[in-house]
């Protein structure tokens, strides 16, 4: 683990909203998208929107409801990495408390092909660096 993880500042907006006056929880699979977004723009130096990736897992547990106005903390920690995946996990935060954590399973595509392909070196590297220890 690393001695800090990312940490994503989200703001809750009320387009985010359900008609129960809290965050849907299929709002939580997006503010988890941007945090994924920005580990890897900070973190990996790679815009994922150049990149092929594709989502092949995410699990969501949630545990306290998240209301408009609060500030949302995201943090990503890298936990895994496969030959073709790599395992996010996620922790969100609103004041200190623990309102959902998520897994998300990500693999390295190539679209020509239609084929998952190896995570590059590169990225192994700058993750290690982040991370503070070799990922398995």
């Amino acid at each position: 683990m690393p001695s800090q993880p990312f940490v994503t500042q989200l703001p809750v907006r009320f387009r985010d909203l359900d008609a129960f006056g809290h965050v849907n929880t299929a709002v939580h699979a997006s503010y988890i998208e941007e945090a994924r977004i920005a580990y890897f723009e900070q973190v990996v130096g790679v815009d994922l929107a150049s990149v092929g990736t594709v989502v092949a897992s995410l699990s969501v547990d949630y545990r306290q409801p998240v209301e408009f106005g609060d500030d949302l903390a995201v943090e990503t920690v890298v936990s895994e990495i496969g030959t073709t995946s790599l395992r996010l996990d996620h922790e969100l935060r609103v004041g200190g408390e623990t309102v959902s954590t998520a897994t998300v399973v990500l693999v390295h595509y190539d679209y020509e092909s239609d084929e998952p392909e190896p995570v590059p070196d590169a990225w192994r590297a700058a993750i290690a660096d982040f991370e503070g220890h070799t990922i398995e």
